[in-house]
């Protein structure tokens, strides 16, 4: 059976609700939810019929959907799941899901031994994996690194078709550091993953803003706007712009340098299977080690990656990195001195 957008983010609304057992939802707060929902992904402000939650909290309780959600009401008011744990976003394919999927990845796998395509890879393992362990019924054969929990993927989409039609976002955000929230219109350029955590990349619309990176977990709301015209990006080569950077962490002219060090003989072969930049080269080679250069922007990501070897890495410079790596270990050891 077809499922129309809007049904689809009805469903969705009404899964992510009833899931959160800190709340008690009547109907009422249902349609709320829903109207909210359509508001924010479609722009109808129509609102929703008490008819058609009625009708979807039904078909979700059906099996034509395959979702037959425990959707139960209690003190004859308010409705919650009665598995705590379900959601339909846990519900197992059907065999149509299967062989729409098991097509795909027959499609995808003709692409993977180009080098323009050489992040399909990963893609159709993971697609592979999904299918394998729905058809048998067994445990996945794959692990990749994922975090359920990460705030801001709910973004991702929106972002991503703006970035496409170059239309202007309205975001609210908040920052670490920041002890509210600001909201202001942005020009987005390019979504970008680091460490299972994304960021988008972009122009504020402030006087004078350069560019900046968003991450989308600290992101509050998105909205699009026709306020103010699309801001498109000039004079950066977005295809280039993290290939001398480790992470994320960037400022605008920010030239990169040459960082030299030195790695004890267990930790380098790590280091000659997995570059810590795709600058990488092997200076010499010491009896108790090898003295590798990179040549990267200096940021907070790379003194982590560094921090990360502890005592098995020695920063030979720039002699600017190896005073703060200096420091920041002397500040650690601090911590253990009381």
């Amino acid at each position: 059976m077809p499922i129309n957008r809007n049904a689809l983010i009805r469903y969705r609304t009404i899964d992510k609700a009833l899931q959160n057992r800190y709340r008690k939802w009547t109907l009422d707060d249902l349609i709320d939810a829903c109207s909210d929902a359509l508001y924010e992904y479609q722009g109808i402000n129509t609102g929703v019929s008490r008819r058609t939650v009625q009708a979807d909290i039904e078909m979700m309780r059906s099996n034509k959907l395959g979702y037959e959600a425990p959707i139960v009401v209690m003190d004859k008011k308010y409705y919650t799941y009665e598995d705590k744990n379900f959601s339909i976003t846990n519900i197992p394919l059907n065999q149509q899901d299967m062989q729409v999927l098991s097509e795909a990845a027959t499609l995808l796998k003709q692409f993977k031994g180009f080098s323009d395509f050489m992040g399909l890879n990963e893609m159709v393992s993971k697609l592979e994996d999904k299918i394998y362990t729905q058809k048998t019924q067994g445990a996945p054969v794959i692990d990749f690194e994922k975090n359920d929990n990460l705030k801001g993927l709910e973004y991702i989409e929106g972002i991503r078709k703006a970035i496409v039609s170059q239309t202007t976002l309205c975001i609210t955000y908040q920052s670490f550091k920041a002890r509210a929230p600001n909201t202001f219109c942005f020009s987005p350029y390019m979504l970008k993953e680091y460490r299972n955590r994304w960021f988008v990349l972009g122009r504020s619309h402030l006087r004078n803003a350069q560019l900046q990176n968003l991450a989308l977990d600290r992101i509050q709301a998105i909205e699009e706007t026709a306020a103010e015209a699309y801001r498109p990006n000039t004079g950066v080569d977005l295809a280039k712009y993290y290939s001398d950077v480790i992470g994320v962490t960037k400022s605008p002219g920010q030239r990169d340098c040459e960082v030299v060090f030195w790695i004890d003989n267990d930790n380098a072969p790590y280091l000659i299977t997995k570059p810590l930049h795709a600058s990488q080269k092997l200076l010499s080679t010491e009896a108790d080690g090898m003295i590798f250069s990179i040549r990267v922007i200096l940021n907070f990501e790379l003194e982590r990656e560094l921090l990360g070897f502890g005592p098995k890495i020695k920063v030979l410079g720039p002699r600017l990195l190896r005073k703060s790596i200096k420091n920041l270990l002397a500040k650690a050891l601090g911590h253990y001195m009381a």
